[in-house]
């Protein structure tokens, strides 16, 4: 896969001075054109970097199951450790808003149970808002419920990954008509029971658009075309992390895997010689003027 390079417009030392968004904010981006530029994020020090470079939204995904706790797909992963990811991402955003997966089983179950999750996320997490995935009546209820109380919610169709064993892998959704219809009407369904946004993933372009245009609220895309109204990608593969994990829909915009790699070698190679430390600039020498009363005692033991 080619290596796609850009220069980023703000930096950690020169950050966008612009306000926080919010569910009105991202609504906004929609009605005038703008692209929702989206990421996952996991963690303290990244949240900073991606916040200050401009990310209008940043979804503590539970992709994390795979892509920090090692997991073949994302069912392992429990709302306890969604929170301790979600609130190390909060601390590190400003002007970002903060999207919380919710993970399986945490919602589908018990619609009472659902809520009480849900509330974590924004009480003990600090995020603004919750993900769900799929268009079932139990979770459109469980939707319609959240924002009643005042928890904004983001629906997740097409290929959706807590259902990857129904679905038989990793599978593109929405190829064929009767398909698209049910993809159609569980967005609707989604929009009218109060979500404000909806994640496509892995559904044809055409598809994508269909659903972009049908609906008021914005769409963001992952493996669906530029037609939708954002884009989402996993940091790790923009980063390119995962060298061996490489999705069609993945554009790698840095190796850091094969940077990360090389600077510990270096590292390695530097110990090895004694090139690192340097004991002249980068350790702490003993107060000349009692040098000799150090050597006298060493001498003596």
């Amino acid at each position: 896969m080619s290596v796609h390079t850009q220069q980023p417009s703000v930096s950690a030392d020169n950050p966008v001075q612009r306000k926080a968004h919010t569910v009105a904010s991202l609504l906004r981006k929609k009605d005038q054109g703008q692209k929702i530029v989206s990421l996952t994020c996991y963690d303290y020090s990244t949240a900073r970097i991606l916040d200050q470079a401009g990310v209008d939204l940043l979804l503590v995904g539970d992709s994390l199951a795979m892509t920090v706790l090692g997991h073949p797909n994302t069912l392992s992963v429990t709302v306890d450790e969604m929170l301790h990811h979600v609130k190390a991402v909060v601390k590190g955003t400003r002007h970002a808003m903060v999207l919380a997966d919710m993970p399986f089983m945490s919602y589908q179950a018990d619609p009472v149970e659902a809520v009480k999750n849900a509330g974590r996320f924004i009480q003990e997490g600090g995020a603004q808002a919750v993900k769900l995935e799929g268009a079932s009546e139990r979770v459109i209820q469980v939707v319609r419920h959240l924002v009643e109380i005042g928890i904004p919610v983001v629906g997740h169709l097409g290929f959706t990954p807590q259902m990857v064993n129904t679905l038989g892998g990793f599978k593109i959704q929405g190829k064929n008509l009767e398909d698209v219809k049910k993809l159609v009407d569980g967005a609707l369904r989604l929009q009218e029971a109060g979500a404000f946004a909806l994640v496509l993933e892995m559904v044809p372009v055409e598809v994508a658009d269909l659903i972009t245009r049908k609906l008021r609220i914005p769409t963001i895309g992952i493996g669906a075309g530029n037609v939708c109204d954002g884009q989402i990608l996993v940091v790790d593969d923009l980063l390119g992390r995962y060298s061996e994990l490489t999705p069609r829909f993945v554009r790698q915009y840095m190796n850091s895997g094969a940077l990360i790699g090389e600077a510990v070698q270096r590292y390695a190679a530097d110990i090895q010689t004694l090139a690192f430390p340097d004991n002249d600039t980068e350790s702490f020498a003993f107060p000349v003027a009692a040098l000799p009363a150090l050597a006298q005692w060493a001498a003596e033991l």
